[in-house]
């Protein structure tokens, strides 16, 4: 029943949150049925539905409804899909079709459809059919062909949700896949030169939970918009954004009315006109799940207003000084004081315009750093700058005892329990002694190809690398090196017959301490 349920939603499917800065409506297009996951076909709008056809001869699946096909129509002025008829009679089948992407030349669609390829109705070892991400490409008159499923597809696991960068040299998706985090994690792949593509890497723990992550989209800013369940929020699969640029931003809520208490998702929007679609089974709807169209609303004006930022660091390294005190002073009046935080940033708001301040800051066994800024005529300016404080202490000790292998699961390189302990005394060691930096090298046992292992490992350091990360450790203090099998610590080498403690020692990830 679980495996049932997990399918059912991938399909399906601030406290801030940010301000209601958008105004929805539901669309006439949506029905008593299911309705969801538009994609921008040129000004055409591709989504999914289980609304009824006169086509006689589809099936209704377990929640009584037609199975899902692809439909297309037309964008007109206020957001309406007109016009709409069935996508494609190549592309659609008797089973579910849903969620496509397409690339930007119209020849080439990424699309999600039920385990169902050549007449074969493909199935897990449980008897399950699972969802599988397919290609094709448009021939000269205009119809879809080559239709084929992506190479790491697997009849054990479901894969859907497309989605493609910027510069549609990556392929974004959900897959509840062996290295999976949670129930569906959003994985990425390199869209090679040569038309192949890379080994599925999961994206991490800055998107990625235990829950349900899933139905990425790609903006033409380089922003990642998904939907996740595990992240507190409004209730259900909230809509969630984050730059693919820097790895070290928190995903943030778009707040309502794009979230409710119940499942949003599949947000997708035009950069240019500032508008979009996303999906919702919100109280009020017409149906099971209907498609929303949004205008971003333009923001109220501002009084002139500034903000003051920056990072403490430690000035003969670089290193950031999390709990030191910064202090904003006006005409020598103490205005505001913080003790900053892991990340070692400190921001002050609503700083008046065309005045000058002074911040202060300081830290045990530091020199103190003072640094004077004055603001502008322009509102909502961002002032940037850093405290460097000079260190009055000899070089850090740590205790070698204290760095650990941490040992992985067969197959897999997501973070144990006992991992993050031995994380954690590592996190303690780098916190103290700011002039370390760290490099995690990960090792797999000899079961497996070596290419495969080559990239087991690498997914290995990098999980090791996010954690110590996601802990506040600056992103250039560590980095991730897989090595496969080619470090194996015993005998245990091809076709060796080894007991599985054995192959444990080598499922590892090393640490080798660099002082700067």
């Amino acid at each position: 029943m679980k495996k049932l349920i997990v399918i059912v939603l991938f399909l399906t499917v601030g406290y801030t949150y940010g301000q209601e800065n958008y105004r929805i409506k539901n669309l006439d297009v949506n029905t008593e049925y299911s309705d969801f996951g538009v994609s921008y076909y040129g000004n055409d709008a591709i989504y999914a539905s289980s609304k009824k056809t006169d086509n006689k001869s589809r099936k209704n699946w377990t929640n009584g409804q037609p199975f899902l096909e692809l439909y297309q129509g037309a964008i007109d002025g206020a957001g309406e899909i007109i016009d709409s008829n069935a996508f494609s009679d190549n592309v659609n089948t008797q089973y579910h079709e849903s969620n496509a992407v397409f690339t930007k030349n119209m020849k080439t669609v990424y699309f999600t459809r039920n385990n169902y390829f050549q007449n074969r109705y493909g199935k897990d070892t449980l008897g399950w059919n699972n969802l599988k991400l397919f290609r094709a490409d448009v021939d000269n008159q205009g119809e879809w062909v080559n239709i084929m499923p992506m190479p790491f597809n697997d009849d054990n696991y479901s894969v859907g949700h497309p989605a493609l960068s910027k510069d549609e040299r990556t392929l974004y998706f959900t897959t509840d896949m062996p290295g999976s985090m949670g129930m569906t994690d959003i994985f990425r792949s390199d869209i090679n030169a040569d038309g192949s593509y890379g080994a599925p890497m999961n994206m991490g723990s800055q998107v990625n939970t235990y829950g349900k992550e899933m139905f990425p989209y790609v903006s033409e800013k380089g922003n990642l918009y998904f939907s996740s369940d595990s992240r507190g929020g409004h209730g259900g699969l909230d809509v969630y954004v984050v730059p693919l640029n820097n790895r070290t931003v928190v995903p943030e809520n778009l707040g309502s009315p794009i979230n409710s208490s119940k499942d949003d998702f599949s947000f997708i929007i035009d950069n240019q006109k500032n508008n979009g679609y996303f999906s919702s089974n919100r109280e009020g709807g017409k149906g099971d799940d209907d498609i929303y169209y949004f205008d971003e609303l333009a923001a109220p004006e501002q009084p002139c207003a500034q903000v003051i930022t920056g990072n403490v660091r430690d000035k003969s390294n670089g290193a950031l000084l999390p709990g030191s005190m910064v202090v904003l002073y006006k005409d020598g009046e103490k205005l505001e004081s913080v003790i900053v935080g892991a990340d070692a940033a400190f921001r002050f708001v609503k700083m008046d315009c065309s005045t000058s301040y002074r911040v202060t800051g300081d830290k045990e066994l530091y020199k103190g750093d003072e640094k004077t800024v004055t603001t502008t005529q322009k509102a909502n300016l961002e002032l940037g700058l850093d405290l460097n404080l000079d260190p009055h202490i000899a070089r850090c000790q740590y205790n070698l005892n204290d760095i650990n292998t941490i040992y992985f699961d067969l197959d897999k390189y997501y973070i144990r329990p006992d991992a993050a302990i031995e994380l954690e005394k590592i996190v303690k060691v780098m916190n103290k002694c700011k002039d370390i930096t760290v490099v995690a090298g990960s090792h797999t046992d000899s079961r497996a190809s070596h290419a495969y292992n080559v990239t087991l490992a690498q997914n290995r350091a990098q999980s090791t690398v996010d954690y110590i990360v996601s802990r506040g450790i600056d992103a250039f203090r560590i980095s991730p090196k897989g090595f496969g099998e080619t470090q194996l610590l015993n005998r245990c080498s091809d076709d060796v017959k080894c007991s599985e403690g054995e192959h444990q020692v080598n499922r590892r990830t090393e640490f080798v301490i660099v002082r700067k």
